[in-house]
């Protein structure tokens, strides 16, 4: 019986928590011309001369905090993920796990595909946002892979999946034993962040960078920060929470050059002095635990919150591999 090809996507993670194999991890990752979009050159002498140089041994004493006996979270979590949704949907399917850098790499995943005689081939990127960085680089290595073969099945691309219920049902359960057990003074949604000039780069003309976000429709729907927003406004509906305890927030800022806005490292100082105490934290942009979530917002910003004078911070985990999160793949495969 000729199946139907899934092809899973997320971003990758070092095949060791070594400096050797964080270094190499991140010189693919940085010297993608959709994530630091500069000129080859300039990219090449940020990457290789600076950035890996200095950043590596650092990243590679971060990984090590979070590496578990099975490996890299996002990583096991997404061979969890693949395994659910593969038991879920049947012998009429096959799915594959790929991450846009390192491995198991994307060539790897579409080989194992073309090489069981699949008919079509659907990739879904598990960027529930889009962003030329994360959606749009998958679709770019995509079609390198297969662009020089002489057969190629049909294609197709699912997401982005912000507003997807599913979704944020299984985000909203995951908060639950928190709510139920700690009375918050706020709660902070926190996406990874992105250069203002990329943003631009889509031509999103009634984008401002500013309250026009607070609304998503056909006039900025392909705006990032746009779909940030209204993901966090989704979940506060979701959850019954009060708008006025909510703060939307973005992290890992790198360089100097403008990122969008608001920045979460501003918005911990301004929690604290505003007399905040009991903080859960949300990081919707991610599905998996992993560096950002875990030990970014659930470790560095807990840290600094505690410093400058709050007593509770807590982290609700990503997706992973919640019930309701593989009805989500299913049905974004059969959408």
């Amino acid at each position: 019986m000729t199946k139907k090809g899934i092809l899973l996507v997320n971003l990758g993670t070092p095949d060791s928590p070594s400096v050797k194999d964080v270094r190499k991890y991140l010189r693919e990752f940085l010297m993608d011309k959709r994530v630091i979009d500069i000129p080859f050159l300039s990219r090449w002498l940020l990457v290789n001369l600076i950035i890996t140089t200095f950043r590596a041994p650092k990243s590679a004493k971060e990984y090590q905090k979070l590496w578990e006996d099975r490996g890299s979270p996002l990583k096991f979590y997404g061979e969890d993920l693949s395994k659910a949704v593969q038991k879920k949907l049947g012998d009429e399917y096959l799915v594959e796990l790929g991450m846009r850098y390192q491995n198991p790499s994307i060539q790897q995943a579409i080989e194992k595909l073309l090489n069981s005689n699949v008919e079509e081939i659907k990739v879904i990127s598990l960027f529930p946002q889009y962003a030329s960085a994360t959606s749009g680089s998958v679709v770019d290595k995509v079609m390198d892979v297969v662009k020089d073969r002489q057969v190629i099945p049909k294609m197709s691309f699912e997401g982005p999946f912000f507003n997807h219920p599913k979704m944020l049902e299984a985000i909203a359960d995951n908060a639950k034993k928190w709510i139920s057990q700690h009375d918050y003074d706020h709660y902070l949604f926190s996406y990874h962040g992105l250069p203002e000039r990329q943003i631009r780069k889509a031509k999103i003309e009634v984008c401002e960078l500013g309250d026009c976000c607070n609304v998503c429709d056909s006039n900025n729907h392909f705006c990032y920060r746009a779909q940030c927003f209204e993901t966090t406004r989704l979940l506060v509906k979701e959850m019954g929470l009060s708008m006025d305890k909510v703060t939307t927030v973005f992290q890992s800022r790198l360089g100097k050059d403008p990122w969008i806005q608001p920045y979460a490292e501003d918005k911990l100082k301004s929690l604290a002095s505003e007399g905040k105490k009991n903080v859960l934290a949300f990081s919707p942009a991610f599905v998996a635990d992993c560096l950002e979530t875990t030990l970014e917002v659930g470790e560095t910003y807990k840290e600094e919150f505690i410093e400058l004078g709050g007593e509770r911070w807590d982290l609700v985990e990503s997706l992973n591999v919640h019930p309701a999160w593989v009805d989500c793949v299913c049905d974004l495969v059969k959408s």
